[in-house]
């Protein structure tokens, strides 16, 4: 298995150093903050604030190198990966796709590349935050582009399957589109929500239950990053405002006009029912040669259709879709 260095060791990259680790891996890490580097290391895990330094340790042992920082901070992040481990294997975690595709392109364009981004988290953040098994069970965006080299697809896919997670591939664009829909949006849904209710004062807040908690969850995220995904997306998320602003004000319509509210709720309600029901659909099993002419193609397919790689082996991905 190849070694792996984490760069950033927040409640992401935290978790994957543990899991990494975990999985029988060597695998080390470096990040910025002192505080977070000085936990890592108090919990026995190799860790430095030297980034170069884990950088060039990452060239002499061909690892996989993940970025694990904020999108404001990749560009910075990548000049460095540039001047200390350009031929490593590289991927990311990051929430969104598209603008690190580019700035890769742009920044480091012989490394072999593969975007990546796991769909599990918390409202906490920082070192302590994470936790080994964050990923199990849950989904993981592997990029799969016209010119992603599959042999470093399919080691990326590898490590996140040893770190119990399933393997969606999807391209740039579809990922981003897809969590504007599902993620973005409701972070924004969720810190409007908050603040209307907090400006209700002191009678609001006593009287807040379960709809309010369960609806402001995600407001409780750490502003710095929730800011740097959903303004990072935002050529995705735009029209999915409009789409929100659109029912939003289709509902006010009904509301004054009629009082009646059927259609807005009985829409949701089925929203909430499809997502029940794509939890216990029951799914066909699929097996993709990667060394096929079009396995590329074949991957996306899956993955745009809500399917998943479940295992790995002498190049052929196993998987289930809908």
């Amino acid at each position: 298995m190849r070694d792996v260095c984490v760069i950033g060791l927040g409640l992401i990259g935290g978790s994957l150093l543990r899991a990494a680790a975990a999985s029988g891996r060597t695998a080390w890490g470096a990040a910025v903050s002192e505080v977070d580097a000085d936990a890592a290391s108090r919990a026995g895990f190799d860790v430095t604030t030297d980034v170069e330094a884990a950088l060039h340790r990452a060239a002499a042992e061909d690892a996989m190198v993940v970025l694990a920082v904020p999108l404001p901070a990749v560009e910075d992040l990548l000049r460095l990966v540039n001047q200390h481990a350009s031929h490593c294997l590289l991927t990311d975690v990051t929430s969104v796709k598209a603008p690190v595709l580019d700035a890769v392109r742009r920044r480091v364009p012989y490394t072999r590349y593969v975007g990546g981004h796991p769909m599990a988290g918390t409202s906490k953040s920082g070192w302590l935050a994470g936790d080994a098994s964050l990923f199990q069970g849950a989904a993981w965006v592997v990029a799969v582009e016209e010119d992603t080299d599959l042999e470093a697809w399919a080691e990326v896919a590898k490590l996140v399957l040893d770190v119990g997670a399933h393997v969606v591939p999807l391209p740039a664009e579809s990922h981003d589109e897809a969590v504007a829909r599902i993620s973005h949006l409701p972070h924004l849904l969720a810190a409007i929500l908050a603040t209307i209710g907090a400006e209700g004062g002191p009678l609001a807040m006593s009287l807040a239950a379960g709809s309010y908690r369960d609806g402001t969850r995600v407001a409780g995220s750490n502003p710095q990053l929730v800011r740097a995904m959903t303004e990072g997306n935002r050529d995705a998320l735009l029209p999915i405002v409009d789409e929100a602003l659109g029912r939003l004000g289709a509902a006010r319509g009904s509301l004054a006009s009629t009082g009646g509210l059927a259609a807005t709720i009985n829409a949701g309600y089925e929203g909430a029912q499809a997502l029940a029901a794509s939890l216990d659909v029951e799914r066909a099993g699929v097996r993709i040669s990667l060394a096929a002419p079009d396995a590329r193609q074949g991957l996306i397919a899956l993955g745009e259709r809500g399917g998943r790689i479940t295992g790995l082996t002498d190049g052929i991905a196993t998987g289930e879709v809908q």
